[in-house]
């Protein structure tokens, strides 16, 4: 029996600000749904058409705020449980990178809530919206005032990070604890010359004013095109040495889900949506039931989310049933590899392969590669007698 996902639930004072501002701007369901619809296709089929100016639309701004905004939060509060602990009783500098209505920020105030965090937090959130900062500040403002106890300072900076005005008055700023870039990253330098190399350089700068005990995570969409984006940018980061990888890798070799052109590697992770993106996927016909998207945790002390040992894998594929057998993809510092175990093998020692999810961390004594007409499997095999442990679940 498979075991169940943990499912990330938003908190109902999230929930109610959100429906309170959307309710405030008289936009009735099936126009929000219309613009979820045109949103979701900008950003998945006609990617070179989107920019910010989205949030000069009212009816886009609206359902942006009532369907996007909430999935994006939920993708950061989860990664916000993977970093390392951080004081409850200091003071926290938050840099939100493209910040839009301030996603990444208020998924920190409101983790920060649930941890009772007795100390002050500052964010700076960045964004070339004028629009989406004053959303921002809306719904900063409703759920400070219903969540209180946290001590926390919102200040908008308008502004595209790309300019090297906009970094410099940024970097005055720090350093900051944490840096975010939620959904993001995609949409900077997309019509340089290079994109990679502008990429690279901003978050190069950026890493510059992350404190040293800091992390930086960066989230972006489950898409092919935009997660290899993502490490590519993650390798040249590795190679120039400017940080390392805290998660989700398990090794500061080049990413070999780049080797072949139409791999890619991303996360899938189970969560309750709240009643009203139920509503808007039974209008649109979507079904928002689990959260994709790829993702980046960076640190400059070398910090990882396990201890790294040749034996410890990411699940980085769902279990596939086949005949005979169940396999998945893992990756750690050897490599892309698939493993499977076929079903008379199973026993005790072996069981937790039965309970692989994607994202999750395992432990595997041994891997075997059967040799057949001279030529050794690319297909690791788990016997019988191996001892098979779920390190981190997801």
């Amino acid at each position: 029996m498979m075991r169940p996902l943990n499912s990330y639930t938003l908190s109902p004072i999230l929930c109610q600000a959100i429906n309170q501002i959307v309710e405030g701007e008289g936009i009735k369901l099936d126009a929000i749904a219309r613009g979820v619809s045109r949103l979701s296709q900008m950003f998945t089929k006609e990617r070179e058409t989107l920019s910010h100016l989205y949030f000069e639309n009212h009816e886009l701004a609206t359902a942006y705020v009532q369907y996007f905004l909430p999935v994006n939060l939920a993708k950061v509060s989860l990664l916000l449980e993977e970093i390392p602990v951080v004081d409850m009783t200091s003071r926290l500098s938050v840099l939100d990178v493209g910040a839009g209505p301030g996603t990444a920020g208020l998924a920190v105030l409101d983790w920060l809530h649930r941890m009772n965090f007795t100390g002050e937090m500052m964010v700076t959130a960045v964004d070339a919206s004028p629009m989406a900062l004053r959303y921002g500040k809306r719904l900063w403002q409703r759920i400070c005032h219903a969540e209180g106890g946290v001590k926390a300072n919102l200040e908008v900076m308008e502004g595209s990070i790309e300019r090297a005005a906009c970094v410099e008055k940024v970097k005055g700023k720090g350093p900051f604890d944490l840096i975010i870039l939620a959904n993001s990253l995609n949409e900077i330098a997309g019509d340089a010359r290079v994109p990679l190399e502008a990429r690279t350089t901003l978050l190069t700068g950026l890493l510059d004013v992350l404190s040293p005990l800091g992390t930086m995570i960066i989230v972006e969409p489950a898409l092919r095109e935009t997660s290899r984006a993502l490490y590519h940018v993650r390798d040249r980061l590795l190679q120039d040495g400017h940080c390392t990888v805290y998660s989700p890798c398990l090794h500061e070799h080049d990413c070999p889900a780049l080797v072949k052109p139409h791999d890619w590697c991303h996360e899938e992770r189970a969560w309750d949506p709240p009643e009203s993106i139920r509503a808007i996927d039974a209008q649109v016909g979507f079904i928002k039931d689990a959260l994709k998207f790829s993702y980046l945790i960076l640190r400059k002390d070398g910090k990882t989310i396990i201890d790294r040992q040749p034996d410890r894998y990411r699940v980085v594929s769902e279990l596939r049933v086949m005949k005979g057998e169940k396999r998945a993809w893992l990756c750690n510092e050897l490599g892309r590899q698939e493993v499977g175990r076929q079903d008379r093998m199973v026993s005790e020692c072996n069981a937790a392969f039965d309970e692989w999810h994607r994202g999750d961390i395992v432990q595997i004594e041994k891997v075997s590669h059967k040799e057949r007409h001279g030529k050794v499997s690319t297909l690791g095999r788990i016997d019988q007698d191996v001892p098979v442990q779920i390190i981190r679940s997801v």
